[in-house]
């Protein structure tokens, strides 16, 4: 006996959907994203218990250790992830939906008679088998747990057409047959091509591949949807996978490549991971002190984070920096680069949460213009998207990527750890420009540094 009846199960449903897309008209801006958040959590809670109200569930003491297990787990990595690691638990939290989805699926083959059912299901092994593969290489690369670089072999375009085919073979004989072990056999190819689809993938194009695995697993959520014949998980996984395509192709607009050639661009030597050499060459350094008096003195300040400012947890520091130097009079913004960091959104989460006006975060077409009537550019830990070799440097691994105009500023100061290359592994022309300084450190200690200094000027 259920609690529910069809009807209030249907209009259930359907406030959770409309919870689901409202949260993602609330992550569309800094502004509303926490609230958009919290809307699609009370989604799912609706979406769960409608699903414990309505259907007629056996074991339900397994499923509710299996949800008490997995908040127990969940509810502490996520509280203590550091802000650095984010897009690593994102991979990991898409990684485990995509292989959630591909294990319904084939424990639900047995009960599939029908040919279109079983196409579903086949569909679901494959893409969730992908998707969950492809999360976990990402999660290492990011973690460096194996190198972040392209990994490529000879040979390795044709075994990827072997798995293709195989898999295309595997999925036919799923459908024609509903075996199991062809089943598995299938989740086995599907992992494999997991795998090879990112290990040629490095340096800058690994978070935009994240967010392409997010979209094949809400694909795979619609899919299983269809399986399981639950209209919500339809809607849900196409809204995620509508909305992690979008995402995908905004990204790769960002860097000024297509997604065909960021996945499969090392073939071609088109990566975004570089050379890691240092340079020997002389660069122009400064003290805090004189920063402090460039920037205390200035009309108006752009500053540029980027991922050594996650790194050293100094967007406290930069938050009150802007502050003091506000108070002294100085126009102060933030200018967010769309791919800054190692997720979407990177930068605009980090300083949210140091209280950053979300008026002060200038996307990069509202800022470019403005570098040029700008004092100084203060770029803290970020060096790929400012570098001019993205416009000048054909066969650069980064060319034809829109970039910050950071040069056009009157002064650039750069606050970095050492001369060492940016996450896509080449050099930056515009540290060696006359009207570049660069300020050695950890970004945190530096901006404490130069923080002290302003308020004593």
């Amino acid at each position: 006996m259920t609690i529910l009846d069809p009807t209030w199960t249907a209009l259930l449903y359907l406030v959770a959907a409309v919870c689901f897309i409202l949260a993602l008209k609330g992550l569309s801006s800094p502004k509303h994203a926490r609230r958009g958040n919290l809307v699609g959590a009370l989604g799912a809670l609706v979406a769960l218990v409608t699903v414990f109200a309505s259907s007629r569930l056996e074991n339900i003491p397994w499923i509710l250790g299996a949800i008490v297990v997995g908040a127990a787990i969940a509810a502490p990595v996520a509280r203590r992830v550091k802000m650095t690691q984010m897009p690593q638990l994102v991979a990991m939290f898409n990684g485990v939906g995509g292989g959630a989805a591909a294990l319904v699926a084939l424990l639900e083959l047995p009960n599939a008679s029908d040919g279109w059912l079983r196409l579903a299901i086949a569909f679901t092994l494959l893409v969730g088998a992908v998707s969950f593969a492809g999360s976990a290489i990402t999660f290492a690369k990011l973690q460096e747990l194996m190198t972040t670089r392209p990994v490529v072999f000879p040979g390795l375009p044709v075994v990827m057409g072997v798995v293709l085919v195989a898999a295309v073979g595997a999925g036919a004989a799923v459908v024609m047959s509903g075996s199991a072990g062809i089943a598995v056999v299938l989740l086995g190819v599907g992992l494999v091509a997991g795998v090879l689809l990112v290990l040629p993938v490095g340096g800058a194009d690994v978070p935009i591949v994240i967010s392409l695995l997010n979209a094949f697993t809400g694909l795979a959520v619609a899919a299983s949807g269809l399986v399981l014949g639950n209209v919500l998980l339809v809607v849900a996984g196409t809204l995620v996978g509508a909305s992690g395509t979008i995402l995908t192709r905004l990204m790769a607009a960002a860097m000024g490549r297509s997604v065909a050639g960021i996945m499969f661009g090392a073939f071609r030597g088109g990566s975004t991971a570089g050379s890691t050499t240092v340079s020997e060459r002389p660069v122009r350094s400064s003290s805090a002190e004189d920063v402090a008096v460039l920037l205390g003195y200035a009309q108006r300040v752009i500053i540029v984070p980027g991922y050594g400012l996650a790194v050293a947890q100094g967007q406290h520091t930069a938050a009150e920096l802007a502050q003091a130097l506000e108070a002294r009079g100085v126009a102060v913004e933030f200018a967010i680069h769309p791919v800054a960091g190692r997720m979407p959104g990177h930068m605009n989460v980090l300083l949210a949460e140091a209280n950053v006006p979300y008026e002060s975060l200038k996307e990069m077409s509202e800022v470019n213009g403005d570098f040029k009537q700008a004092d100084v550019a203060l770029v803290v830990g970020a060096n790929d998207v400012v570098n001019p070799a993205a416009k000048t440097t054909p066969g650069s691994p980064i060319y034809g990527m829109p970039i910050l105009e950071a040069g056009d500023a009157r002064q650039v100061v750069f606050l970095k750890r050492s001369m060492r290359p940016g996450f896509a592994g080449i050099e930056n022309e515009l540290l060696y420009e006359p009207q570049t300084t660069l300020l050695f450190g950890d970004a945190k200690d530096s901006l404490a540094k130069v923080l002290t200094a302003v308020k004593g000027l």
